[in-house]
Formats: C-alpha cells, sequence, structure tokens
C-alpha cells in the first residue's frame, strides 16, 4: 500500500521514505523543464526575484499536452531529468526538496541530494494520461512563452511516483 504524503509537509517527511517506496503525492509541484531552469538560474545569479519560493519545494520535469477530456491538462508525463542534472546542486542547496522526473541522475545530483537532504522522485514514463487525471488546477506563472516549457503551479491529488534516490542517497537504480 502507497504511502501518502502532503507537498506542503514535505519537510516532515522526506527524510523518512527509502528509496523503492511508492508514495501518493497530494498538493502543489512547479513544472520546470531545459529552458526554465536556465532562466531559474539566471535570475539567482542576477538576484532577480524567482517565479516560486525555492524553500521545500517540490519540481516535476514535465511539460503538458493541451487540455482535453473536461481535464485541467492534457497528458502530464515526466520528461528525462539528467537534462536538469546541472541545476540540481545549486537548487537543493537552495532549498528544493524533491524533483520528480524519470531515469537516473548523475554522480552530482547524488552528491547533492545527500548533502541537502533532499529526495529524487521517479514518475512512470508513458503514464502521461494517468498523471493528467490526478491534477486538480494548473496555472502558468513564469515565462509563458516557453509554452509547454514555461513554470507552472500545478495542484494534484494522489500523483503515484516512487522514491527513486532517498535523502541518505540510495537509490532504485544501483541496486
Amino acid at each position: 500500500m502507497p504511502k501518502k504524503f502532503r507537498t506542503e509537509e514535505i519537510a516532515s517527511w522526506k527524510e523518512t521514505v527509502s528509496a523503492g517506496e511508492e508514495i501518493l503525492l497530494s498538493g502543489m509541484l512547479y513544472t520546470a523543464r531545459d529552458a526554465a531552469h536556465k532562466r531559474i538560474l539566471a535570475a539567482i545569479r542576477e538576484g532577480r526575484p524567482l517565479p516560486f519560493p525555492l524553500e521545500n519545494a517540490l519540481i516535476y520535469y514535465a511539460g503538458p499536452t493541451p487540455a482535453s477530456s473536461g481535464l485541467p491538462a492534457g497528458s502530464f508525463g515526466p520528461t528525462t531529468s539528467s537534462r536538469m542534472d546541472p541545476y540540481v546542486p545549486l537548487l537543493t542547496e537552495m532549498g528544493v526538496s524533491a524533483t520528480v522526473g524519470k531515469g537516473d541522475r548523475s554522480k552530482e545530483v547524488y552528491a547533492a541530494l545527500t548533502k541537502n537532504k533532499a529526495i529524487y522522485l521517479a514518475a512512470i514514463g508513458g503514464a502521461g494520461a494517468l498523471y493528467a487525471k490526478c491534477v486538480k488546477s494548473i496555472s502558468v506563472i513564469a515565462f509563458e512563452e516557453l509554452g509547454c516549457e514555461s513554470v507552472k503551479q500545478i495542484y494534484v491529488e494522489d500523483f503515484p511516483v516512487y522514491v527513486a534516490i532517498d535523502a541518505n542517497g540510495n537509490s532504485i537504480f544501483k541496486r
């Protein structure tokens, strides 16, 4: 039976979960992919305001297709996480608690997650239609001109993910 967690309570549960555990997330996540990460990093370096608070944030590496079937978003599956690896050390140092995507991560990400007690959650590739059903609301909050790669704030209920790398560096990819 998967454990259920609220995203706004991540500070209290992120260090209690172990690699391989299935969890159901409910609450707020932010989406950001390659182009958005580049802009967020530039804003950090230049001291400009960020599109969302980084402290205890959960970032989902995804860009939905247009809404259909009366849902807030269309297919909403994860993108390959390794493209965001260069940004993870700084973002976790600044308070990001979890990222959600697919695939293994670099040794630098493992080190950053362990050092900053953050976690990496794996979403299932090919399950975009399932994830769309978990999205209850979605709004673009930054970089609208990037289309599907804009930063979005999404609210999810019972969003199924697996703890891929826990806060101690244990990993489903290294078993």
